[in-house]
């Protein structure tokens, strides 16, 4: 089994509303869980209760649109998914969820989300953006090349398999190119394929596009929007972020992914905090 698999194993709770799972180690990013796996978990747990709701009868089994607000950082334990199915339609079904961690005894709320589910076994894109132009992965720089020290703090690199374009990869040896952009290649590095869920988890991969102009620190995602347009085809994710506005601590982060056949497959816009360490003007 792919270890993305066995984070998002979850077990049912007393109620067709309540699953839980547990956030390991092994997906941190500094000092927290990846927000890419905790909303994943999340949309996993909506996915179930939707599948056994009475009223659902046209198998909606993709997430099509999820919004998503991050509370607290999410840490290395045991959480709980408490889910409620809102509407269920032709088209989508949508529902609502919450994911919790006991800390000290209280219940504290780590994501809340909104998210409606689909059918996109069968998508007709009439227009499209035209993915960007980069190096085969082979030639761009891999995860395994990054610091060491960056590394000992992000045991969530040890399961992806991730490829920078070099022209946008200046920020990891102090030379940011201060245009707000970084791309590349990503997989996870057992080889498992995307599928509709896991291109949830994947806009949320990436190093922080703040990087790029010479932000180094903690971005937290304050606010997540995520639209997934169609199933992935098997094999590499082509991924770009970017940037255009920094003001009040905050910049927005805008993110596409391509698929290996070139089909635009994935979208988000987050907003994130910013808390630099140090700036590289």
């Amino acid at each position: 089994m792919s270890e993305y698999d066995e984070a998002m194993q979850l077990q049912p709770g007393d109620t067709p509303a309540t699953r839980h799972g547990a956030f390991s180690e092994s997906w941190m990013i500094g000092n927290a869980v990846n927000g890419g796996v905790v909303m994943a978990s999340g949309l996993t747990a909506l996915g179930q209760h939707l599948s056994h709701d009475p009223a659902e009868t046209t198998h909606h089994v993709d997430p099509v649109v999820v919004s998503a607000y991050f509370m607290t950082a999410s840490l290395p334990g045991a959480f709980t998914v408490a889910s409620e199915v809102m509407r269920t339609g032709r088209l989508l079904s949508t529902g609502q969820l919450s994911v919790f961690q006991d800390v000290d005894g209280q219940q504290v709320e780590r994501m809340r989300a909104i998210a409606s589910f689909g059918n996109l076994d069968e998508v007709d894109a009439s227009r499209q953006s035209t993915p960007p132009d980069l190096p085969p992965p082979d030639e761009c720089l891999s995860s395994e090349q990054a610091p060491p020290e960056f590394l000992a703090h992000s045991s969530f690199l040890d399961r992806v398999d991730l490829r920078l374009d070099p022209a946008t990869a200046g920020w990891a040896v102090g030379k940011p190119s201060m245009q707000g952009q970084i791309r590349g290649w990503l997989r996870l590095r057992d080889h498992r394929e995307p599928d509709t869920t896991l291109l949830a988890w994947a806009l949320d991969a990436f190093p922080p596009v703040a990087f790029d102009l010479g932000l180094y620190g903690w971005t937290p995602t304050l606010e997540f929007t995520g639209h997934i347009r169609r199933r992935p085809a098997p094999g590499w994710l082509r991924v770009a972020l970017s940037t255009e506005n920094y003001a009040g601590g905050m910049l927005e982060e805008d993110a596409r992914i391509w698929d290996s056949a070139g089909n635009l497959v994935a979208q988000s816009r987050q907003l994130c905090g910013v808390r630099p360490l140090r700036t590289t003007p």
